[in-house]
């Protein structure tokens, strides 16, 4: 199990920061996620996190703008922006993966990446998407 979770870590950050990229340039995330594998192919889990972001960016971005108090989702910091996107998506469209983790790896990439505020504001948002929206039964 350690091993899946790792994995997943690895190819979350790896979307995560193809999905920044593209958000700070314009460019395809899929374009930079690729481009990010060093001549390998990307993780599969990382390719359909980037698409699924992709996909729905417009319904993410609606859900995390009506979750932010006082924030519009474009006066967001774009890292933290990255990170909601990819967790609301987890916790939308991926029933395989418990709303605990989802949470938790964007509050742990939240800290590390970002600022130690970044990871108690994540917290919230997705906190307030959780009880909002996600199926009991997938906590």
């Amino acid at each position: 199990m350690a091993s899946r979770r790792s994995g997943r870590r690895e190819a979350r950050r790896a979307a995560l920061l193809a999905l920044y990229q593209a958000d700070l340039t314009g460019a395809d995330a899929g374009e930079r996620l690729r481009g990010a594998a060093d001549n390998e192919e990307p993780d599969a889990y990382a390719v359909e996190l980037v698409a699924g972001v992709s996909a729905v960016r417009e319904e993410l971005d609606a859900l995390i703008g009506r979750t932010t108090e006082g924030w519009t989702v474009d006066r967001l910091a774009p890292l933290d922006r990255s990170i909601l996107r990819v967790a609301t998506y987890e916790l939308l469209h991926r029933q395989d993966v418990p709303v605990g983790a989802a949470i938790a790896e964007a509050v742990e990439a939240a800290k590390e990446l970002s600022t130690e505020d970044s990871g108690r504001f994540v917290n919230g948002v997705l906190g307030r998407i959780a009880r909002e929206t996600v199926r009991a039964d997938n906590a």
